[in-house]
């Protein structure tokens, strides 16, 4: 019966003209393995000061997937578009796909290797009966002429059986690790990228929506946003005035995960900030809810990231 009630919840249930957007900072998200590629690698591997073993992989793995079945039972379809960052690779993913239940949809993966100084990427999951991959590529931002060590910026065209294309772009923009100020010039060469690359779609695919998600490590009233002005629509915009947030440090929520389109899917888009229910933990010191990590600190705790899930509704 469990599996007749997933089939039917995979199935495309929605209308034709509508699309599930899903984006998650995973948090770590790396194998168990040490591959002799970094300090992290070793870190979050079986041996490393992490003790991230098989057991807690997969139990990640089961976590991340549980998630989707939740999104597909509240909005009564499966995401046909899954963006994500924190991946360590594309292994990761094949590996979730495989160990879970998502085992049952149809998702592909696409995925490249950055230059990221923790060696975590970002990355798409699709659904094949939904979409085919047109096309995909990754650009790299640069400052001063020089590339940065950090995500690249993901760009896939995905078109449905009807020929209606769609360009997405996951980001992952750098951190302000070393402060906000000295930090900024990079999130405003990755937003720099951004906007080229939406002017360069906007030449070459005359017409086609872009859907840009993604991790900004900045609330949408940074001033590099305005960067976008009269190209995208910001759709978290209203839901940071109204005081809602992605991840929550010493009692104040920020909204960082976000979602931004085209004018010309922007009224009829909304989304929506998804606290999972079995993976959130009430906080003591700062009273109320807040994301269940994976490891609190050295501790393992046993959730799956600091962000809360957002999506982006399409009709």
């Amino acid at each position: 019966m469990i599996y007749l009630m997933l089939t039917l919840v995979c199935q495309y249930v929605y209308g034709k003209d509508s699309t599930l957007v899903v984006f998650w900072n995973l948090e770590n998200f790396f194998d168990y393995t040490d591959g002799g590629e970094g300090e992290s690698d070793k870190e979050w591997s079986s041996l490393g000061s992490r003790r991230w073993t098989k057991t807690r992989f997969y139990t990640k793995c089961d976590a991340i997937a549980k998630t989707m079945f939740w999104i597909g039972e509240k909005y009564g379809r499966m995401p046909d578009i899954i963006g994500v960052a924190e991946v360590e690779n594309s292994g990761v993913l094949y590996k979730l796909l495989s160990s879970t239940l998502l085992r049952k949809c149809d998702y592909k993966v696409v995925h490249y290797d950055s230059h990221d100084r923790r060696g975590i990427d970002v990355a798409l999951l699709y659904r094949s009966s939904v979409f085919r991959k047109v096309s995909s590529s990754v650009t790299v931002p640069e400052y001063d002429a020089e590339k940065l060590l950090t995500r690249d910026i993901l760009q896939v065209c995905l078109e449905t059986a009807g020929g209606e294309r769609v360009n997405v772009l996951v980001n992952h923009h750098p951190s302000k690790y070393g402060g906000s100020q000295a930090s900024e010039s990079r999130r405003d060469a990755a937003m720099t990228v951004m906007r080229n690359l939406c002017d360069s779609l906007a030449v070459a695919d005359s017409g086609v929506p872009v859907i840009a998600m993604g991790d900004f490590n900045d609330t949408p009233d940074g001033e590099h946003f305005r960067m976008l002005d009269g190209v995208l629509v910001n759709k978290a915009d209203s839901l940071f005035r109204a005081g809602q947030g992605t991840i929550r440090f010493e009692g104040k929520w920020d909204l960082i995960d976000m979602f931004m389109v085209s004018e010309s899917i922007s009224e009829k888009s909304s989304m929506e900030i998804l606290q999972v229910p079995f993976l959130m933990t009430y906080e003591k010191k700062y009273p109320g809810l807040k994301p269940l990590r994976t490891y609190s600190g050295p501790r393992y705790i046993g959730g799956v990231s600091d962000h809360c899930p957002v999506v982006l509704k399409v009709y």
